[in-house]
């Protein structure tokens, strides 16, 4: 037994602790759209889908999101899992990623669980926190500080644990994602966004009664096509390079992040 001990330790400390691939975003440029996510225990096992995020408007204005439903024949823990080794990769749990928190979006109250696993399938089990907010984004925080200095080359996600009445929709994103901040509902309600003319051919005007520090513009499969720091609260967008199609704007104004969606023809 104590050689079979000595034996295993040597092995974890071999191990090649690459560093994780975090945040895990699911965009295209980023970190779990392309991963290959296992999905088990739900009846049929539908896959998980990297899809258009259906709330912008939220906490979350992430251009793209995972779409994991729940089935109502699936186990309570039904969920999904990254590959061993692949996608976050392998990583030594410290003071510096001991804190998780995952965006969440669902439509009834349940727990969200998070577990991390091993090499060899060893875990310490998940740890399991409900959310709070039904039909919006949520942050969710998961203390893992007890399993610092332990190894893991697996993350799996578990966003209904529930007896479910009926089939779930949960969307979830930005797993290790920074702290979101809060904003009061008067500061939110003074910043209002416009895009003219929409549809658009040529130029795109952005009026905001705010300053808009800079801005971004994704395609609707997440991919980020142009980004400029700006001043002022009226400004005029060149896009008569882009493909006809559908796009994101996010603006910074007022320390918020707005997104409008326009369409370029």
């Amino acid at each position: 037994m104590k050689k079979f001990l000595f034996l295993f330790f040597l092995f974890v400390i071999a191990l090649p602790i690459i560093g994780q691939n975090i945040p895990i975003d699911f965009e295209i440029s980023g970190n779990g759209a392309d991963w290959v996510w296992t999905v088990f225990e739900n009846e049929s096992n539908p896959e998980l889908e990297i899809i258009e995020n259906p709330d912008p408007s939220g906490i979350n204005p992430s251009p793209t999101v995972a779409k994991f439903t729940a089935l109502q024949g699936g186990q309570p823990f039904a969920g999904c899992e990254t590959l061993h080794g692949a996608g976050v990769g392998s990583f030594m749990i410290d003071e510096s990623n001991s804190i998780i928190r995952i965006m969440v979006w669902k439509s009834v109250i349940s727990d969200v669980g998070i577990k991390l696993v091993r090499f060899d399938n060893w875990s310490l089990g998940e740890i399991k926190i409900p959310n709070t907010k039904i039909n919006e984004w949520e942050q969710i925080e998961f203390d893992f500080s007890a399993h610092i200095g332990n190894p893991y080359d697996q993350i799996v996600i578990f966003p209904d644990f529930n007896n479910r009445q009926s089939d779930n929709i949960i969307y979830f994103d930005e797993i290790y994602g920074e702290v979101e901040m809060t904003t009061s509902t008067d500061d939110l309600e003074k910043v209002n966004m416009s895009l003219s003319p929409n549809p658009a051919s040529k130029i795109l005007t952005v009026r905001s009664n705010e300053h808009i520090g800079n801005y971004e513009i994704y395609s609707i499969t997440g991919a980020l096509v142009d980004s400029e720091k700006t001043t002022g609260n009226n400004i005029s967008i060149n896009i008569a390079d882009l493909p006809n199609g559908i796009y994101l704007m996010k603006a910074m104004s007022n320390g918020q992040a707005i997104v409008e969606k326009f369409i370029k023809e």
